[in-house]
């Protein structure tokens, strides 16, 4: 009961502070841009527009849903509202898991709105299986998010930390590419730490320059096995990082 009061709220707030509004602006802006490479194209106008327009609405959606998380849970601390709603005998199991539910619910309309132009793009096998792709990492990048805040308790380094994770997790395959291949130096030492450090760090994160790909809509969709692979890596990677943000959050007092 708890949580699906705090998940109701939580998505009513997203809706009240103009979160599809700005999501709509940026579908707008994105959407002028991507027409203006249309027009200076030589050729392919139509495959570069298309991809323009999927990889910038693919950051601006992930940079829209962190900054929402992040300023969301930092006010409610600040305001002191969490402490009110802690007062009311609300477990702080049932206030993280609300809190996760509200937020993924915002990030899955943040990600049907910017997908929108897609499905004009692009056919459609491929701007479903983008999409759906999307919903998912919009939902691994607000568990993230809400870990972060929980943990930093502040707005700067938890949003410096998501982001150092996800531009590293969206180049973890180059680097394991390059750790496995150095042009100098291969045999060494240093490089052989290197190479074992980059790998290790390739099993714990999520290759996310393999979800949400552009080339789904340009060239060709993708496998149902793959989508599946991607949904199963979103939910054991949800379900870790809100663990260790409930594991923090019980052990922090207020």
């Amino acid at each position: 009961m708890h949580i699906t009061t705090i998940g109701k709220y939580t998505a009513l707030e997203a809706l009240r502070t103009r979160v599809p509004g700005t999501a709509l602006l940026t579908l707008a802006l994105l959407l002028c841009a991507s027409l203006f490479i249309r027009e200076i194209a030589i050729t392919e106008a139509a495959r570069f527009q298309t991809g323009f327009y999927a990889a910038a609405a693919r950051l601006a959606a992930v940079f829209l849903t962190s900054v929402y998380v992040l300023s969301s849970i930092t006010r409610e601390f600040n305001d002191k509202g969490l402490d009110v709603v802690l007062a009311l005998d609300v477990p702080r199991t049932h206030y993280i898991c609300g809190k996760l539910a509200g937020f993924i619910a915002a990030a899955l309309l943040i990600a049907l709105i910017v997908a929108l132009p897609l499905w004009v793009l692009a056919p459609a096998a491929a701007a479903l299986s983008w999409t759906a792709s999307l919903m998912v990492e919009l939902a691994l990048v607000t568990a993230l998010s809400l870990f972060c805040v929980v943990t930093f308790s502040q707005l700067l380094p938890a949003a410096g930390f998501v982001a150092a994770f996800y531009l590293l997790a969206r180049s973890i395959s180059s680097m394991r590419l390059i750790g496995a291949h150095p042009i100098a130096g291969e045999g060494t030492l240093s490089q052989q730490i290197t190479a074992t450090l980059v790998e290790g760090l390739g099993y714990l994160l999520p290759a996310l320059d393999q979800w949400t790909a552009t080339s789904w809509l340009v060239d060709t969709a993708p496998e149902p096995a793959q989508l599946l692979g991607i949904l199963l890596q979103g939910l054991v990677y949800l379900a870790l990082l809100t663990t260790a943000a409930l594991f923090d959050f019980h052990r922090r007092s207020l």
